[in-house]
């Protein structure tokens, strides 16, 4: 069934590569030649697919009553071929089960770190990360040789994601279940314990986090989300979480270990984040994937900051909270990515 909703390569780079707005938006949609050149010239791609109908038919008038209400969840279905675009898309090949087969070998543990602070309102979405765990079981990975994980049990049941630790099943417990290492991990200002599930449970690091405005760092998109595997994250709120975002994310285990950014951008929060406020939400129904956690911070920076100028709100930089740990994670003592808005591209997919 997938195979219906298969892109080829030419199809992806002709007819869906557009510069976000702010990202050297192109008028004309570009040649193959172009294109190919575009992205030579580049370090770091970025793949938005989105889908209008991921929850069913909604007017717009309603869709602020059904933020609130927590009403129209994700269609399932809808959130596979979603996600099968997004990698299509960011990995140029017409097959997503060989791009998983690339990403990940049978026998390896696998964690796919969510973000589950937000309750169900604002969290990682459980049918994203189902479709994720389909995915990697399909590429040959064992159930129970995955394990989705935050810092918090109780966290991850108020989101929806049930705890299972038994046989022969995905595995998902926070780290409260089996703590921390004892020996310290540093680098630069950063000195933690690192979860058990990161050091003894994960081979290969998938990172889901969700897009959202944080009232301290600005926004806390990708490189935010590895605070859920430090032992001391209170710690590191000062100077809106700069340089310690980027100091945390240099971390050995964290960096040898993951492969890929799966951003849930189904539901986000423009203003008063992280917690969930639901008049200060909207619903963007979107994947955003990358391998650069730095270029994809950047893009979804931006795209909480077109948000806010459409309701009125001044910049982060203008509220003194600009998220400035995004430039120190692509400054020379880091190297975690690229955050030069002239070398990302930006590819976008909309499904429906």
């Amino acid at each position: 069934m997938r195979n219906a909703h298969n892109t080829s390569r030419r199809e992806f780079l002709t007819n869906t590569l557009v510069g976000a707005a702010g990202f050297n938006v192109l008028q004309k949609l570009p040649s193959l030649e172009s294109a190919r050149s575009i992205e030579n010239q580049t370090k770091s791609r970025v793949f938005i697919a989105s889908d209008s109908l991921l929850r069913g038919p909604l007017p717009d008038a309603h869709a602020t009553a059904t933020i609130r209400h927590g009403s129209k969840t994700l269609d399932s279905n809808r959130v596979s071929i979603l996600l099968d675009q997004a990698m299509q898309g960011l990995f140029q090949s017409a097959d997503p089960g060989r791009i998983w087969e690339k990403l990940v070998r049978p026998g390896q543990l696998i964690g796919v770190k969510v973000n589950t602070l937000g309750g169900r309102g604002l969290s990682t979405n459980v049918q994203l990360v189902e479709a994720i765990c389909a995915r990697l079981q399909e590429a040959g990975i064992r159930p129970q040789d995955i394990v989705i994980w935050d810092r918090d049990s109780t966290e991850l049941e108020r989101a929806g994601f049930p705890i299972r630790t038994g046989s022969r099943q995905v595995q998902c417990f926070g780290t409260d279940r089996v703590g921390f290492e004892t020996e310290l991990a540093t680098f630069g200002s950063i000195g933690s314990q690192l979860s058990k599930i990161l050091t003894q449970r994960c081979d290969v690091l998938i990172n889901v986090p969700v897009l959202k405005d944080h009232d301290g760092a600005g926004v806390s998109i990708a490189l935010k989300n590895m605070y859920g595997a430090i032992h001391n994250p209170n710690k590191y709120h000062p100077n809106g979480c700069n340089p310690y975002v980027a100091d945390v994310n240099m971390l050995e285990e964290l960096r040898a270990k993951l492969r890929l950014h799966i951003c849930d951008a189904t539901t986000a929060c423009f203003e008063g984040g992280p917690a969930f406020k639901p008049e200060l939400a909207w619903r963007p129904n979107a994947l955003i994937v990358s391998e650069d956690p730095v270029a994809l911070d950047q893009v979804g920076w931006q795209m909480i900051e077109r948000k806010r100028a459409d309701q009125g709100l001044k910049t982060l930089a203008a509220e003194d909270r600009a998220p400035r740990y995004i430039e120190t994670a692509a400054d020379a003592d880091h190297r975690l990515g690229n955050n030069d808005q002239r070398r990302i591209v930006v590819y976008e997919k909309h499904v429906a």
